[in-house]
């Protein structure tokens, strides 16, 4: 496999996060790619819940300070960094005061999701594509795990499309069994379409579930992973029919041979 420099956009990271299969997935991925010798970035979003003095987070203050506007109203981009020494791979945080202070992941104590869940995920998928534009660094592939991170694959294929920095680079989705209860806001649609994006596809979260936004990122992938057998008939026949290149193995997900498959995979986009 050739050398490439591999963007991961992930909602959550072990041991940032408690273990689970997205976060343990993107632990042992980045750093089995790392360590094949490409060149690896990590975003996921600076939760609350997220130890800052454990972890050693720090704040980037040449990547900080730009104002994201989102559905007309301006929120801070702050930038952290971290690193995992026996990974040796550094680990970017996507950090607001507005969006990610709470001590919660994506619902409160209740298990009511948080109403503005739409704007969190759109403000990490511009804050994490606006920091990689700052870094100018060129990814080859962008791989973007759970649904949190849906809008990134959104915003590569639309308001990001003409830019240098991204134009060159193939988008990988992984497909989880992460799903939310009921939707999210019914003016995530509008808040999107509001940053430059005017694509007829958007049409697929006029109501936004969570099918519809994993058939929105399949829409807009140049490769699709399915990590688990997927629970919802629906999406596995709508992934099935895409046409898109899909790996989806059957062998041990943990055993470096799986690593192999997936370097095999993305090799073929490129």
């Amino acid at each position: 496999m050739s050398k490439n420099k591999i963007l991961y956009v992930s909602s959550e990271i072990f041991p940032y996060l408690p273990e689970s299969v997205i976060a343990c997935r993107q632990r042992t991925l980045s750093q089995a790619m790392q360590e094949a010798g490409n060149e690896i970035r990590t975003f996921m979003p600076r939760y609350g819940l997220v130890n800052e003095r454990r972890n050693q987070l720090h704040e980037v203050i040449r990547l900080s300070g730009m104002n994201l506007i989102i559905d007309d109203n301006d929120h801070q981009l702050i930038i952290k960094v971290a690193s995992i020494p026996a990974a040796r791979v550094q680990r970017y945080f996507i950090d607001n005061d507005d969006y990610f202070h709470r001590k919660a992941l994506l619902a409160d104590e209740g298990g009511e999701l948080f109403p503005d869940n739409d704007e969190r995920a759109i403000f990490f998928a511009r804050g994490v594509l606006e920091t990689v534009k700052k870094l100018r660094w060129e990814p080859s592939i962008v791989h973007t795990h759970g649904w949190f991170s849906s809008v990134v694959p959104v915003y590569l294929k639309g308001t990001f499309a003409s830019d240098p920095i991204f134009k060159k680079n193939k988008i990988v989705v992984s497909l989880y069994n992460d799903p939310f209860p009921g939707t999210l806001d019914g003016g995530m649609k509008t808040k999107i379409e509001n940053e430059g994006m005017t694509d007829k596809r958007l049409e697929t979260i006029a109501v936004p579930s969570h099918e519809n936004l994993m058939r929105l990122v399949v829409d807009y992938a140049d490769g699709i992973v399915v990590e688990e057998p997927l629970e919802n008939a629906t999406l596995r026949d709508y992934v099935a029919r895409s046409g898109k290149p899909v790996l989806d193995w059957d062998g041990d997900r943990q055993s470096p041979e799986y690593m192999d498959v997936y370097k095999d995979f993305y090799e073929s986009l490129i």
